[in-house]
């Protein structure tokens, strides 16, 4: 079986070939909902997997999103059904660069990866050992606890008819709540812009929010999948369903291009969007790091846990006629 230990294989390649094949199948992997099936986990760890790798499982449409390698089936006492394939999950491995003279040394990350297999695909797994996924029973609450509880969350407006973040003034504008389709798409632009938000300054400081860049280029193309990407997973963590994005034609060529352009564009936005998302749900990152492998990440942005300041006074949702 392959593992980490295989360095020649170009793992940023591996992955995007497979988002691009589910693009190119009218799949758009990060908006599959996986709130019925549970946040991808270890079955054995109970760890949930971060990053690309949640889109990467969340994707394959198991209705159990519990997985495991092949060493902890057998630690189970369990059998890999016959002509099953695991499936990748990718992590940093860190390694110490050889220095110049007077220098420091310095550790680089290293995309590596191993191979996990579904519970279905296993034999012989107790069943006690598998947990029942829960679901949120009040995803609008839930959604709105999210909002509220955010560090410095920006102000959030609803004056003009269409959704925006505006860095300069730190503001979310939205159209009011009662011109979209449902209530569950309002929430999901208004992550959307959440997300955006997060690449402030004082916040993960983001090139994509705090450089002045040109409409299509590279730059923004990946601060726009950041924010996608966080606000499925936002969506998901409160359990409201994913919609597909309208125009979906259009949006889809688009990314194509993106990541054909930049085989490393999706995993490392995958990592910003789950660093933002770690922001606003105050995640404690650098705990998080020296307990798993799979979640070691090389981008920096985010504050650790003890300097991320108290939440202030929720900004009132000024709503004002268009």
């Amino acid at each position: 079986m392959k593992d980490a230990t295989s360095p020649r294989r170009d793992v940023y390649g591996i992955i995007n070939d497979k988002i691009i094949e589910q693009l190119e199948k009218g799949t758009v992997p990060w908006q599959k909902p996986w709130g019925k099936s549970g946040m991808p986990t270890n079955l054995v760890s109970s760890k949930a997997y971060r990053g690309i790798n949640v889109f990467l499982l969340a994707s394959l449409g198991y209705a159990q999103n519990f997985f495991l390698s092949e060493k902890q089936v057998q630690e189970l006492g369990a059998t890999i059904r016959e002509n099953e394939k695991p499936h990748m999950v990718v992590f940093w491995n860190w390694q110490e660069k050889e220095a110049k003279e007077g220098e420091e040394p310095k550790k680089v990350p290293l995309l590596r990866y191993y191979m996990v297999y579904n519970v279905s695909q296993c034999l012989g797994i107790p069943p006690e050992r598998i947990p029942e996924v829960s679901r949120p029973s009040d995803p609008i609450a839930l959604a709105d606890k999210i909002i509220e509880e955010m560090p410095m969350c920006p102000e959030i407006i609803h004056f003009f008819d269409k959704a925006f973040y505006d860095p300069m003034d730190d503001l979310i504008n939205t159209p009011e709540m009662k011109y979209f389709d449902s209530r569950e798409s309002y929430y999901g632009v208004l992550f959307h812009e959440l997300i955006h938000s997060t690449g402030h300054q004082m916040r993960c400081s983001r090139k994509g929010i705090t450089e002045r860049i040109v409409f299509g280029s590279e730059l923004y193309s990946q601060e726009e999948i950041i924010a996608e990407l966080g606000a499925c997973y936002l969506k998901n963590l409160a359990g409201i369903e994913t919609e597909p994005t309208k125009n979906n034609v259009a949006y889809i060529q688009n990314w194509i291009k993106a990541l054909k352009d930049n085989t490393k564009m999706i995993v490392y936005a995958s990592s910003y969007a789950q660093k933002a998302v770690d922001y606003i749900l105050r995640v404690d990152w650098e705990k998080n790091v020296s307990e798993q492998g799979e979640m070691q990440n090389p981008l920096q942005e985010v504050m650790p846990q003890d300097q991320l300041p108290e939440p202030i006074k929720k900004q009132s949702r000024k709503v004002k006629s268009v």
